[in-house]
């Protein structure tokens, strides 16, 4: 019995190591750097996981944090939903923070993993890739 503790600690020291490990891999970005959702000039899917999103002169990678294969179909079809923090502010701004999501017409929320700002040369390369685009942010059909 005097095992049962020791493992235990051990579990969740692993456990809180593994975690600690994978928040620092992404911070958000800065207030002032994030996707305004409102100035969304185009967009693009390149895989289930990830997507490309430019705002006039900033561009940027929106990492998920699990497939998502029907992004990009229907209208609309690339929806970004800020984090209820954001929604409260009325920034709805997406930083790449817990809570915020992605979705299409006919895809549930997936969770956004991060969202990183590209240069234009490798946005410009994602693109070509790209399974599916759009202009805009075009806002839901029904709320």
């Amino acid at each position: 019995m005097k095992r049962l503790p020791s493992l235990l600690t051990f579990a969740f020291a692993a456990t809180a190591a593994a975690f600690a490990g994978h928040a620092s891999e992404h911070k958000p970005l800065p207030y002032a750097q994030c996707i305004q959702t409102d100035k969304i000039n185009e967009w693009y899917v390149v895989d289930q996981r990830t997507a490309l999103v430019r705002t006039g002169p900033y561009r940027y990678r929106v990492r998920l944090q699990a497939d998502c294969p029907r992004l990009g179909i229907g209208v609309p079809g690339l929806w970004l939903h800020a984090n209820e923090s954001n929604k409260a502010n009325a920034s709805g701004r997406i930083c790449g923070e817990v809570g915020e999501t992605v979705s299409a017409r006919d895809q549930p929320p997936c969770g956004i993993a991060s969202v990183t700002l590209i240069d234009k040369g490798e946005f410009d390369r994602m693109r070509l890739h790209a399974k599916r685009q759009g202009t805009g942010a075009e806002p839901p059909s029904s709320p």
